[in-house]
């Protein structure tokens, strides 16, 4: 191709897209390479769609002339809604590929070419998530086996086995095809790899290709069998091994497998999710090395390991439920945990600092019981509450809802007759409007956190595993008692693994590290040497990465952190309880109970702060603080109700020096994004009435344009975007 017809093709181009931005064109091998550049920083927020234009073709939609005519309508209306970016192809697998060899992904690049003219960018999915049924009919060994060795059949998604060779293979060609076909397109900017992972209990199968990669994996870690042996408790029952070929899967059994195994298989099988993951971002990094690379993830749900996969891609992308969600502070705190997974080293495809929400739910689910209608302003509210809390991108699920399938009723932006004046629908333009304000300002701010929680996926499948102390309970909702009560205080909270650099944080809490390494408790014992506050709670330091229970005391390497040894623990049946005796200046607007689990405490040099009230053990410590080097580690040996962590966060408070980001009434969410120069605050009311704030100094409203001060009504679900300012204006007319 001559370079005079490569100038008459960009000509062409120009004439037929007037409303996309200049394109960069260049001539490479013979073959035009054109490129539209991203938005200009600062210029909006990406705010768009999850779009399947697959489900949108004759005879669901368009004519028989005209089968994919709904396409250009449906770009049309998204650009009257504000949306500049969609999301789609994750599930076309079997349309790209429908048989094997053979791909079209031209069909694809006629999607892309209508988003083009209405200068809407596009996240493409590699549909590795459910392979086209041929590929199962002609290589079954693809499909995973459960624990009872039965085989999760074909036809939907998820039905795949992570080590099978076969699978890997095809899903690898897959996606080079996909990316030679498509990367050069002008409207990418990002790839997400597969969708769902580990959905529908699939993060493990006991297939073959499983036994032999479980085996491999167990070799490279432990070298010797006699290691294996040892370090694993195989002496336990005699069930020790002589060659690595005989150590078995952790398939249904009469009697529980052995933990450390257990645990060990957890790993394995989570490396190999990662490992999945990785083999797609190393071909899209290689083909299209602009396009930075992401995974849809929920929190906490799956059993992978979260940190790992964000450390797989150039960015996390979440999945929010809000629908499903009976307080704001749980939502919160899964917004959190998503934005701790990755913490440097983000490329975002506008070079932003933060995280994308791929799939925000633009209305409700259908896999609940009752699946009720999301309430008018509820979506603006949420979706405000992701912002507040880092996020850079939104798309919401979906654009419309499908004729077919299973989620013909699963809320969407459009219903099915794709009129455009919807109430979701407006609600969401209204949201695009605002969001053009807004995001100038929001450039480049992030969210500065002065608490951290402790989390490690190994801990979690650990207590998850039977024959725990006491089945009743959760890790997680021990873990919501807490940021619960940083939260209605609007104090700012990462998460983090113990092993992370945790200098930045004036407050760790540590709920709960049943399993704790040795190099973990270092880290923690280093953090407050060096002036640090640690929260240790009961359930801590009770067996060691290989699932061993210490010989030298609770909780393991850390009876000297926190001047004090577990003699013993005395698990307690829901509905009864102890009560705890405080000392010194806690304050207490309860009286607390002690649930579920009772520490009983030996001080060998802490200072007491609780005692128990009943039992055999009534006068020995519940909870304890202990100077070490420059900081203080706090233990707390029983678990409580709502009330005893309110009060709990509001002395650590006013021991550590942590100042509330505004004051306001406890049931107006607060959070701050900020970069130098700049502080912006978000007010959420989460009731349905309003609620008065009096400010005593001049706050700017970016959604209203105006500033004011004294006293002011958030209405029912209002939001409140905030910044300082010095000249009084009166207040503009709230948006609910």
């Amino acid at each position: 191709m001559s370079f005079a017809v490569a100038n008459r093709i960009q000509q062409r181009f120009r004439a037929n897209f007037p409303a996309v931005k200049p394109a960069i064109f260049r001539l490479q091998a013979g073959r035009i390479v054109f490129k539209i550049p991203h938005r200009t920083r600062g210029e909006v927020m990406f705010f768009g769609v999850d779009y399947y234009p697959e489900q949108w073709v004759f005879p669901y939609s368009g004519t028989a002339d005209n089968p994919e005519g709904a396409w250009e309508r449906d770009a049309e209306l998204m650009a009257k809604a504000g949306i500049n970016v969609v999301r789609f192809g994750e599930y076309s697998w079997g349309l790209c590929e429908p048989k094997e060899g053979k791909y079209d992904f031209l069909w694809l690049r006629r999607v892309m070419d209508a988003m083009t003219s209405h200068n809407i960018k596009i996240v493409l999915g590699t549909p590795t998530s459910a392979p086209p049924i041929w590929l199962a009919k002609k290589y079954p060994g693809i499909l995973p086996l459960d624990e009872h060795g039965l085989v999760k059949h074909e036809g939907t998604r998820r039905a795949v086995c992570f080590n099978n060779d076969t699978y890997w293979n095809a899903s690898k060609r897959l996606v080079e095809n996909m990316a030679q076909a498509l990367g050069d397109h002008p409207q990418l900017i990002a790839w997400q790899i597969d969708s769902g992972l580990g959905g529908h209990q699939t993060e493990w199968s006991f297939n073959e290709d499983s036994r032999l990669e479980w085996q491999n994996w167990l070799k490279l870690k432990y070298k010797t069998v006699e290691r294996l042996n040892d370090q694993l408790g195989l002496r336990y029952l005699g069930q020790v091994v002589a060659s690595f070929d005989d150590v078995p899967m952790p398939l249904a059994a009469p009697a529980p497998h052995n933990p450390a195994l257990v645990l060990d298989w957890h790993r394995f099988c989570s490396d190999a999710i990662v490992a999945f993951v990785r083999m797609q971002a190393g071909v899209l990094h290689k083909l299209c090395p602009d396009h930075p690379v992401t995974v849809n993830l929920r929190a906490l749900h799956r059993k992978f390991d979260h940190f790992d996969m964000a450390d797989a891609v150039d960015f996390v992308s979440v999945e929010s439920n809000p629908a499903i969600k009976t307080k704001s502070s749980e939502l919160a705190c899964d917004i959190d945990i998503l934005r701790s997974l990755k913490k440097s080293n983000i490329k975002t495809p506008d070079g932003d600092c933060g995280f994308w929400v791929i799939e925000q739910k633009a209305g409700q689910v259908n896999w609940q019981d009752v699946n009720s209608l999301v309430r008018p302003g509820i979506i603006r509210l949420f979706t405000y509450q992701l912002i507040s809390r880092g996020a850079c991108g939104v798309l919401y699920y979906r654009w419309r809802q499908p004729r077919i399938g299973n989620e013909k009723f699963y809320g969407a932006v459009l219903s099915h007759h794709l009129e455009g004046n919807d109430r979701v629908f407006r609600e969401i333009s209204q949201l695009g409007e605002e969001l053009k304000m807004l995001a100038p300002a929001l450039k480049d701010t992030r969210v500065k956190a002065d608490v951290c929680i402790l989390y490690t996926h190994d801990n979690d499948w650990t207590l998850q595993q039977p024959m725990q102390p006491n089945k009743f309970f959760n890790l997680r909702e021990h873990i919501q008692l807490i940021y619960n009560a940083l939260h209605d205080r609007n104090i700012a909270v990462n998460f983090a693994r113990p092993t992370e650099d945790l200098s930045p944080y004036k407050i760790v809490f540590a709920p709960s590290l049943h399993l704790l390494a040795a190099g973990e408790a270092d880290r923690l014992k280093l953090y407050v040497q060096n002036g640090g506050t640690l929260v240790g709670t009961f359930n801590t330091g009770l067996v060691n990465e290989h699932s061993i229970v210490p010989d030298t005391g609770y909780p393991n390497d850390m009876t000297d952190l926190f001047g004090l040894e577990v003699l013993e623990f005395d698990p307690i049946p829901p509905g009864e309880e102890n009560h705890l005796t405080f000392k010194g200046a806690f304050p207490t607007s309860h009286v607390h109970p002690a649930r579920l689990w009772c520490d009983v405490i030996e001080a060998k040099g802490c200072q007491v702060l609780a005692t128990y009230a009943r039992d055999f053990y009534a006068g020995r410590p519940a909870m304890t603080m202990n100077t070490f080097g420059l900081g203080k580690a706090v233990y707390i040996g029983t678990m409580s109700h709502q009330h005893f962590y309110h009060d709990l966060v509001v002395w650590l408070r006013q021991m550590c020096g942590l100042q509330p980001l505004l004051k306001v009434p406890e049931n107006v969410e607060v959070s701050m994004r900020q970069k130098e120069g700049m502080r912006i605050f978000f007010l959420i009311n989460h009731q349905n009435s309003p609620v008065r704030i009096q400010f005593y100094k001049p706050m700017h409203d970016f959604l209203t344009d105006s500033t004011f001060s004294g006293n002011y009504d958030i209405p029912p679900h209002g939001v409140l975007v905030l910044d300082e300012r010095t000249e009084v204006k009166p207040p503009a007319e709230a948006t609910a």
